[in-house]
Order: C-alpha cells, then sequence, then structure tokens
C-alpha cells in the first residue's frame, strides 16, 4: 500500500527544486503558473518535461491541440512573480517584462533564462499529466544570476560559487 499524501509531501520539501513559470499559449488564450516540475529529458531532439496538475486552467490549455508553452526559469530577487503566478486571481501577466519567441508562448524578458517549447507528447499520471516539450528556441537572459530556489516550504537562495 502506498504512502498518504501528507508523507509524501513531508517528504518530498526537503528535495531543493528551482522556479519557473510554465507560460502556455492555445488559440488566443494564455495562462500562466509556477512550476518546480521541470527537468530536462533529451539533448537531440531538445526536449524538456513539465508536469502540471488537472485542476488548473493550465491543463485545460495544454490540452488542446495547439498549446505551445514556455518556462521561464527564474532569478533570484523574482520570489513576488513567483507567488503571483501561484497564488494570484488578478491578471498574472500584469507584472513583469513579456515578449513572445518563436511559438507566440509568453516568455519573460527579465527571467534567467526561458525555453519556447511545442508539446512533443502527453502522458497522464496520476492526478498530473507529463508534457514533453520541444524546445524552439531559448535564451539565457541573465547569466550570472542565481536561480531562485525553492527547498522546506520556502524560497533559498545559493552561495558559494
Amino acid at each position: 500500500m502506498p504512502i498518504n499524501q501528507d508523507d509524501f509531501r513531508d517528504i518530498l520539501r526537503h528535495f531543493p527544486a528551482g522556479v519557473t513559470l510554465v507560460t502556455v499559449k492555445a488559440g488566443e488564450e494564455t495562462h500562466g503558473l509556477t512550476v518546480s516540475a521541470f527537468v530536462s529529458v533529451s539533448p537531440t531532439p531538445p526536449l524538456i518535461c513539465v508536469i502540471i496538475d488537472h485542476k488548473g486552467r493550465g491543463h485545460e490549455l495544454f490540452e488542446q491541440s495547439d498549446a505551445v508553452f514556455a518556462v521561464n526559469i527564474l532569478r533570484e530577487g523574482q520570489e513576488e512573480l513567483s507567488n503571483r503566478f501561484a497564488f494570484s486571481k488578478e491578471d498574472r501577466f500584469a507584472v513583469g517584462n513579456w515578449g513572445t519567441a518563436v511559438t507566440g508562448a509568453p516568455v519573460l524578458e527579465d527571467a534567467l533564462a526561458w525555453l519556447d517549447c511545442t508539446v512533443y507528447s502527453r502522458h497522464t499520471a496520476g492526478t498530473h499529466t507529463i508534457y514533453i516539450g520541444e524546445v524552439q528556441a531559448s535564451k539565457v537572459i541573465e547569466p550570472d544570476y542565481k536561480p531562485l530556489v525553492y527547498w522546506n516550504r520556502g524560497y533559498r537562495t545559493i552561495s558559494g560559487e
């Protein structure tokens, strides 16, 4: 029998993760959400993975056949933007310097870096869907900045070189 949800979350809070804003565009509609479930998959072809909960608007847009998305890697000092995309009911894109890249998905022009993707494949896994994205464009904006990290239920900074 698997462990319960509370025990599962308690264990995973001890694993540090980078913080991203995943923005999705389907048709003329856009949405964005804070995501720490992001990982590289393959350099050839260039593939990444994001994992999205079925409960939110992001999942609805990702499921549309014309969905494209961007992974915006946040840098230290962007905690407020992360919280806005995680919790706010307001226009999430009203804050930040937003543009678009090849696919038309929103990219954060003052993030640490971004990856602009088409949906390569979808895989249902429990309460979430695993989306594999094929990277169509990318940019490192602030190479000397440190990434925003989330660990043990809070934002953290990286020290040392």
